[in-house]
């Protein structure tokens, strides 16, 4: 009788131990399942924030969508900007940016880095595009002129050394007005605009050389 006791109360034991190692397993797994649903949440918010929904349209008198840049735009022209415009800028826009570089520099075969040619921000919402040959004193009123990789501001044309070459001319809304950041290169005015772009949209002019 005794015996059995011991061994009854030997069971009790291992039972309440296992018992509590479950516990510890179902807690565990809930805790790692809620971690891991706030991580997709996390992901979710921002990837909403860095793909922002392309509700604008940028179109130019000077060339269709993947069309090719005329040469007057160009470093074998008068390299003057194209003309520029814009429709459908949502609601809720404090200021526009637009940014022109090209991803292909300096060969497309073998792309090793992306050329600016074109820095612009705080363009108020109300402007609907800029003219062709466009002077900064002609600039929208508030634009600000940000530096392209010749290492001044302005519009710098398409100039490839070799092969046809990509031109992007990006748009962005932002709900908010920038700071003055001091004639900024595009790597310092991407880092102001985290977190504020509301709407984007993109032309793509192609060029080559002859």
């Amino acid at each position: 009788m005794t015996m059995n006791r011991g061994l009854h109360f030997i069971f009790r034991t291992h039972l309440a131990a296992l018992s509590g190692i479950i516990l510890v397993c179902l807690l565990a797994q809930v805790a790692a399942a809620d971690e891991t649903a706030s991580l997709m949440s996390q992901k979710v918010r921002n990837e909403k924030k860095e793909k922002p929904i392309m509700s604008m349209t940028i179109t130019s008198s000077s060339f269709s969508p993947h069309g090719v840049i005329p040469a007057r735009h160009t470093c074998d022209g008068h390299d003057t900007s194209p003309e520029l415009f814009w429709t459908e800028v949502p609601e809720g826009t404090q200021s526009l940016v637009l940014i022109m570089d090209d991803p292909d520099a300096p060969d497309p075969a073998a792309p090793k880095r992306t050329w600016v040619h074109w820095v612009l921000y705080n363009i108020p919402p109300g402007a609907s595009g800029l003219s062709e040959a466009i002077a900064t004193a002609d600039l929208p009123p508030g634009t600000r002129e940000g530096l392209n990789d010749w290492q001044r501001t302005g519009y710098g044309g398409p100039c490839p050394p070799i092969g046809k070459h990509r031109y992007f001319h990006k748009l962005y809304a932002l709900d908010t007005v920038l700071p003055d950041l001091k004639q900024p290169t595009k790597a310092k005015l991407e880092k102001a605009m985290e977190g504020h772009v509301i709407a984007y949209s993109e032309l793509i002019g192609l060029y080559q050389k002859h």
